[in-house]
């Protein structure tokens, strides 16, 4: 019908990035203000703001239960927060250190374990800045979006690269 239900307000900056939860239940806002937002969507009301990065927030996703949701910043930190509490469970801030990856930390993708902040692997490959990444639903799989102008499907067991899609002439900056 095209009707709008709620107009959410709130954020002192521009929003950059959203997410819904796995259950459409709740909706997920990322701002230049530094801040996360959590919203009903039945009621329309702020249900949270999760407060911690020092910098504007661009990229966040839920976790596939829904329980937690985890940010990544200008601020080059990735936090993981409960959603029940609003309370930041985890923060990744460190670069590994990694012999086998001798290219600049924004042109690989540092995949960690969000329970217990342990590096698991880089994933190497492009030769400009890494501008999105995904899982598949089902967590088999990772893509990159580049700005060198490929996309990269990596298998999340072995950490290797399965899929290289190339043909677009300029940046890619979101996959899905």
């Amino acid at each position: 019908t095209g009707k709008c239900y709620h107009t959410f307000r709130g954020h002192s900056a521009e929003i950059v990035c959203l997410s819904f939860n796995p259950q459409s239940t709740l909706l997920a806002t990322g701002s230049m203000d530094t801040t996360a937002k959590l919203w009903d969507l039945e009621k329309g009301e702020e249900v949270a703001t999760l407060n911690g990065h020092s910098a504007e927030i661009i990229a966040l996703s839920f976790n596939t239960t829904g329980d937690r949701i985890i940010t990544g910043s200008f601020d080059h930190t990735v936090a993981v927060w409960d959603v029940g509490t609003g309370r930041e469970q985890n923060l990744f801030n460190k670069m590994p250190t990694n012999n086998n990856a001798t290219t600049c930390p924004c042109l690989c993708v540092q995949l960690w374990d969000a329970v217990t902040g342990t590096h698991i692997a880089t994933l190497a490959g492009h030769s400009k800045e890494v501008l999105d990444v995904c899982f598949d639903y089902a967590g088999q799989r990772i893509a990159t979006a580049s700005a060198d102008g490929s996309a990269r499907v990596y298998n999340a067991g072995t950490k290797q690269c399965i899929a290289k899609l190339e043909g677009h002439e300029d940046e890619i900056s979101k996959v899905s």
